[in-house]
């Protein structure tokens, strides 16, 4: 299994018993939606391991409480502490046509209701508090909110995001 064929799912944090728990904080708004997981993939080094789930719970709200099949002591749990978990893109679930998931949209022209043609969404950074589409036009970068109130719709069989920013917003990237 490649990365590029899978989502990042979460990381483990920390070990939870001397039988080898983990601890998992998901990146997800919907960490129920995880719990009947039978495997998942863990980052070994660059390398993608299926790992199969012998049980799983909700630990407060965002962590995932795992007992991996072949994890068995917390010298097991040392090896896998810190390490990123994968799922392969198929078990995301459907979204409604208005909704999108960030990878979906990578190379979608961008337009703006007064601009016009904006460029290529390159990519999507998520790692600051509020995510920015990361749209490309004649080399230089164009960094606009992901907003709700500024994507006027999505056309995903055109793959054509139109937005519809405050006026001046995209322009200060291009003087």
């Amino acid at each position: 299994m490649n990365k590029e064929d899978c989502f990042y799912l979460g990381k483990i944090v920390s070990k939870f018993s001397f039988k080898g728990e983990v601890l998992v904080k998901l990146d997800t708004d919907d960490p129920e939606s995880f719990l009947e997981m039978e495997s998942v993939f863990i980052d070994m080094n660059k390398n993608l391991i299926p790992f199969f789930i012998e049980k799983s719970s909700l630990q407060k709200s965002n962590l995932l409480r795992l007992k991996f099949e072949e994890i068995t002591s917390e010298e097991d749990a040392d090896r896998i502490l810190k390490k990123e978990l994968y799922l392969p893109l198929s078990f995301l679930p459907e979204l409604q046509d208005d909704q999108f998931y960030f990878h979906e949209v990578i190379g979608f022209k961008v337009t703006d209701k007064l601009f016009g043609d904006v460029g290529i969404l390159k990519g999507v950074n998520d790692s600051t508090p509020q995510a920015l589409f990361e749209i490309e036009r004649d080399g230089k970068e164009i960094l606009v909110p992901v907003n709700d109130d500024f994507i006027d719709k999505l056309d995903k069989p055109n793959k054509t995001i139109h937005l519809d920013v405050p006026e001046g917003l995209i322009e200060m990237y291009l003087d």
